[in-house]
């Protein structure tokens, strides 16, 4: 104390203090370090399951979109997918409603009405309403035949229209279109004046036609309807990697000789030609 008098008691003191300041510090660091790794995004396209109790553990590389099913499936054949009514009452219901004229019609203005099959639950895809929605505006797409300016088409739900587009189960469909190829498939009978549309198919689209099931059913009407309003021959593929032509029969493939195969004797050759699906009659347009 003589020689150092009250520094001889700050000396210990701030050692003590200096020692608690580094390591409040130390803890303070730690702390940080914590706080950020809770508050920092993960890292774009890192997926983690550190701490998510909701995982199923179930790891791997998502598939690729190769766009193909199995080389073993027929082409024609219908797919796996929602339920479809087998057998129907064999009478149709009008879907209630019309609609302006579609296109300029300098040669023909065609009727139309949309109608579905007693028997048919439409439920499952939306309504009676979706379907004619779907028939209405397919039909007004420049798209459509309307890019003709011969063709018009008009909506009505009276009196006695030019054809019906009519929602037909799978067993009426085999009593209205035939089944000598055994397989699902549309068509216009000019007898009874209907497009009569393939449920089974409406429902579950075709393996061959690559599109979405929309883009599917716009083709099963404009096909359909095209047969109605005067081409009644099919067409084949004709540009390798094209688009399909609109009359191409594309539910039973999109490649000449998978049609061939089903049907020798028709317009389509055995050359393999393969085209793109396609809906429409003027796709460009």
């Amino acid at each position: 104390m003589s020689t150092y008098g009250w520094r001889a008691y700050a000396i210990p003191v701030l050692a003590v203090v200096t020692a608690f300041v580094v390591v409040d510090a130390l803890r303070a660091s730690g702390d940080s370090e914590t706080m950020v790794d809770a508050v920092a995004p993960p890292l774009p396209g890192v997926l983690s399951q550190e701490g998510d109790t909701e995982s199923t553990d179930i790891v791997g590389i998502p598939p690729l979109a190769d766009g193909t099913f199995a080389e073993s499936m027929p082409s024609g054949v219908l797919p796996e997918g929602g339920a479809f009514t087998v057998a129907g009452a064999g009478t149709w219901r009008i879907v209630p409603g019309t609609t302006d004229k579609a296109g300029e019609g300098t040669d023909r203005e065609f009727t139309y009405t949309v109608e579905i099959e007693d028997g048919v639950d439409t439920a499952e895809f939306g309504g009676d309403d979706s379907l004619a929605r779907m028939v209405d505006s397919t039909l007004a797409n420049p798209k459509s035949w309307t890019n003709d300016s011969r063709f018009a088409f008009r909506r009505v739900d009276t009196g006695e229209p030019d054809f019906r587009v009519s929602l037909t189960s799978q067993m009426t469909v085999r009593q209205s279109c035939g089944y000598s190829i055994e397989l699902e498939t549309s068509c216009y009978n000019p007898g009874i004046g209907r497009v009569v549309i393939n449920e089974p198919r409406w429902v579950r689209g075709a393996i061959s036609f690559q599109g979405d099931i929309g883009s599917y059913r716009q083709y099963l009407i404009n096909h359909e309807v095209g047969h109605a309003i005067g081409y009644r021959a099919h067409q084949p593929c004709e540009t390798e990697g094209g688009l399909a032509p609109v009359m191409m029969q594309q539910s039973f493939g999109t490649n000449n000789s998978d049609i061939y195969r089903l049907d020798p004797a028709g317009v389509v050759p055995d050359n393999n030609v393969a085209c793109r699906f396609n809906p429409w009659p003027y796709p460009r347009g």
